[in-house]
């Protein structure tokens, strides 16, 4: 093919891709300010955690004094990023008519970002109890260090402990970005919405789901595949779908086995164990054991009864 041919092809297309749809308007935000940057938040993220866990993501620093410095850097510069990114994010608020201005858009956005370095104490204390409730539920977690820099379920947690608080304060979009870069890395899905108690652990992680209203309790334990899903969705008038509470509430000290399904705003009561491979939709009392119907062996001779 000439030269002339594939400038050709190039321009035609350049001219139809920069025009703009009436639904690719519609989908987009009123304002032209900036929109929130992927990058931008992956690297908050990164500073969470070299705030959270020191002497594991950046140079060991047994020094009290200038362990702080550094962590006084990045705090820094982590207010600045939260600041702008949540600035940008406020551009998908359905109820912030009052703040217009961009003064008030970054002063709102300070503020949020500041509520959530005031939060930080307490995330690092959540996540250091799923450190502890990964280690003492995996007999193949050899020390901590192993847990902090290498499994799934702590890379996950730390992207939701931190992706939660911002959902708390009603920051748009930038904690679902949050979850869905742990999400597409570890084949974790947790929304920010869920609520999840101390000692949590995830043992391998794949393709496990919590639901945005899931409740979980302190000291639970899941295994691969889990899902804590919605069985169905409600409407309003309109056919419009309704955010109502819709997944499960898990209470303190279950354990759900691999590929299990568990469905609908019910309770599974504290000190539960629910078997692999179980479709659950209702209910259980504290202490329940729900497994399935015992294999049964049958012998065959010949190829006779198959």
């Amino acid at each position: 093919m000439d030269k002339n041919s594939i400038n050709d092809t190039l321009r035609r297309n350049v001219a139809l891709l920069s025009k703009q749809t009436e639904k690719e308007v519609g989908m987009m935000p009123v304002t032209e300010a900036p929109l929130p940057s992927v990058e931008q938040v992956k690297r908050m993220v990164t500073l969470v955690k070299s705030i959270i866990f020191p002497d594991y993501f950046n140079k060991r620093q047994p020094d009290e004094a200038i362990r702080s410095y550094y962590i006084g850097v990045y705090m820094e510069e982590l207010v600045k990023l939260l600041t702008k990114q949540i600035a940008h994010g406020l551009q998908f608020c359905e109820n912030c008519d009052e703040i217009s201005t961009k003064d008030q858009v970054y002063g709102e956005a300070e503020r949020l970002a500041l509520e959530f370095i005031d939060a930080l104490p307490e995330i690092k204390r959540l996540l250091y109890t799923d450190v502890q409730a990964m280690f003492d539920n995996d007999p193949a977690a050899p020390n901590y260090g192993e847990v902090i820099f290498s499994y799934p379920c702590l890379n996950a947690m730390t992207h939701y402990r931190m992706a939660h608080k911002l959902h708390e304060l009603k920051v748009p979009v930038i904690p679902r970005i949050i979850t869905e870069l742990a999400h597409s890395k570890t084949g974790i899905d947790i929304h920010p919405g869920a609520q999840i108690g101390e000692y949590f652990s995830i043992d391998h992680g794949t393709g496990v789901v919590i639901g945005e209203t899931t409740i979980i309790g302190n000291h639970v334990s899941l295994y691969q595949g889990v899902t804590l899903g919605a069985k169905s969705f409600k409407y309003d008038e309109n056919g419009n779908m309704l955010n109502i509470p819709r997944h499960p509430i898990i209470e303190d000290n279950v354990t759900v086995y691999s590929n299990a399904s568990i469905l609908g705003r019910i309770t599974i009561g504290h000190d539960s164990v629910i078997g692999g491979n179980i479709w659950l939709t209702h209910g259980v009392p504290p202490y329940s054991r729900i497994l399935q119907s015992k294999a049964q062996e049958t012998g065959f001779e010949g190829g006779l009864g198959i």
